[in-house]
């Protein structure tokens, strides 16, 4: 890969614990320098890369969805899971089928889990309750909701310290997908701009090399990633390791299939048609 300034391809990374397996090993690989990085939230990455000001980089499912006339996935590269997720999960004090009219509060504007945490309640559920978006603070969030959807670090704070001290439920909405429809559920897919492809497809051949062996080294050597991430947050390794090898990297048939359902499921009703083609970037 040509490492020049002017030739070094803009890519978001998501500053979240989830992504850290994807781009750890970039070090390890001697592929950090030949790439521009910026670190954002899911969200503001999807608009960086729907504006055109990245080349290539995570964008959130419904994002990439309601934008995929523009974009072309990365094949065998996402964020999600095939069960449980840890890191997206709905709190509550209430059962959820009792949460008809009540107060839910979003802690993230992730378009992909909150649409997820909506659609499970409302068609799995039967309710329809009353939300509205603030910060991912559970103990604030409580003090006026009967229930939280939480993604993230966040998300993996409250369900893990935060909710059993408060005596309230957890529901990991990657498990609750798998239990309603037997398939997994991908969060984010890694996307390169077509205009861009069309540029520069070597470039972005590399890029997408790169990413596919800093995931396998990461998760070769995951033990090593739990340890170093350890000493900045708040869990320890062996939590952060088992929540590594949870999250599923893959974006192949089963995770296309996922992405398939979600949008027959929720596409009329998110700005993207029900059978909307996912175009994967061709070896």
């Amino acid at each position: 890969m040509d490492n020049s300034a002017s030739a070094r391809p803009r890519v978001g990374h998501i500053q979240f614990l989830n992504c850290l397996p994807l781009y750890w090993g970039l070090a390890r690989t001697g592929t950090l320098l030949d790439l521009d990085l910026t670190k954002d939230t899911p969200e503001k990455l999807s608009e960086q890369l729907i504006a055109g000001d990245l080349d290539i980089g995570p964008v959130t499912l419904v994002e990439y969805l309601r934008n995929a006339e523009d974009l072309v996935a990365l094949p065998d590269i996402a964020v999600g899971c095939d069960g449980p997720v840890m890191s997206c999960v709905i709190v509550s004090q209430l059962p959820l089928d009792k949460l008809d009219g009540a107060r839910v509060a979003l802690g993230s504007t992730s378009r992909t889990s909150v649409r997820l945490a909506q659609l499970l309640l409302a068609d799995r559920f039967g309710v329809e309750p009353d939300y509205y978006t603030c910060p991912p603070d559970l103990s604030l969030m409580m003090q006026e909701a009967d229930a939280a959807v939480l993604i993230g670090d966040a998300a993996l704070r409250a369900s893990l310290h935060d909710a059993p001290r408060l005596g309230l439920e957890v529901h990991d909405l990657g498990q609750m997908w798998k239990d309603w429809t037997g398939l997994p559920f991908v969060f984010a897919v890694w996307a390169v701009r077509r205009d861009y492809l069309a540029r520069e497809p070597h470039i972005v051949a590399k890029v997408h090399e790169a990413f596919l062996a800093s995931r396998d080294v990461s998760l070769e050597e995951v033990g090593k990633v739990a340890e170093q991430a350890a000493r900045w947050e708040s869990f320890d390794a062996e939590l952060l390791e088992r929540y590594f090898t949870t999250l599923d990297f893959r974006f192949g048939p089963d995770q296309l299939a996922g992405v398939t359902e979600f949008a027959r499921r929720t596409g009329p009703t998110t700005g993207f048609p029900a059978d909307v083609r996912v175009e994967l970037l061709s070896s």
